[in-house]
């Protein structure tokens, strides 16, 4: 599955709504045959973004993350903005952790013209990414390296990333709570996402708006946790009020545009 149609994302809206579609549904609500939305959701459940049932499908589990390649596709051009954004806010001649995620990933790739950083990862993507560059220094993180998604995680990376002290982390989050809650599914890379807040002296969460659609069950820290928050649209309401609140400041990416809260 090359990308996700604008249909198959508002399908995936739906679902996140009410938990499941059904192909009748569907195909009155976009006009399509029933023959149409069948493929749209068989796609997407190759993707691993729903689950087929009789008539339809349901949303995936709350409790087991988006296959690797699913999230890549995912948000893929909201990612992109958000990672330049992100670059854009790291000046040159600074130290940084960049943590697991296909968005941080995103950042990586929009850094890579940046001159004199030092970067600490736990994510073998964002080192193949930025090794070749001239202008950076990469450090990996040691432990175990987890196939599904090439991130290194568990108490050994924990410890490792310990020893640092850096200008700034750039950190990712597979879901995000209206309290604030930022939430991952691995308690395993919950404990390196820990000693990455720890030991930056600045943090910057970056995190597309499908974030506040979905859940996961291990909380990484909370949004008090964060200096500036980078994503694509406006928060709900009382995330918004939070930043405000707790002076976090708000990166909206739209494109080459911003807005400051």
């Amino acid at each position: 599955m090359n990308s996700v149609s604008p249909r198959q994302q508002q399908i995936l809206a739906l679902a996140r709504q009410s938990g499941n579609v059904t192909v009748d549904d569907l195909a009155l609500r976009f006009d399509v045959t029933p023959q149409t939305i069948r493929k749209d959701l068989n796609e997407l459940c190759d993707g691993r973004f729903l689950a087929r049932t009789h008539g339809g499908a349901i949303l995936s589990s709350g409790v087991e993350n988006l296959a690797y390649e699913a999230r890549l596709h995912m948000a893929a051009a909201e990612k992109i903005v958000i990672g330049k954004k992100a670059a854009s806010l790291i000046p040159d001649n600074c130290s940084l952790f960049i943590n697991i995620g296909t968005t941080t990933e995103e950042v990586a790739r929009a850094l890579v013209n940046h001159q004199g950083l030092l970067v600490i990862t736990n994510n073998i993507h964002v080192a193949t990414i930025l090794m070749p560059r001239p202008g950076i220094e990469v450090i990996v993180a040691g432990g175990m390296l987890r196939k599904s998604d090439g991130g290194i995680v568990g108490e050994a990376a924990a410890e490792f990333i310990s020893q640092f002290k850096v200008d700034h982390a750039v950190i990712g989050a597979s879901a995000l709570d209206e309290d604030g809650a930022m939430l991952d599914f691995d308690y395993h890379e919950v404990r390196v996402a820990k000693a990455i807040l720890q030991n930056a002296r600045s943090v910057m969460l970056v995190a597309d708006a499908m974030k506040f659609t979905r859940t996961a069950p291990v909380r990484i820290g909370h949004l008090s946790d964060v200096d500036v928050f980078v994503t694509d649209r406006p928060p709900p309401d009382p995330v918004m009020s939070y930043c405000r609140d707790q002076g976090v400041t708000l990166e909206i990416a739209h494109g080459l545009h911003s807005h400051d809260l």
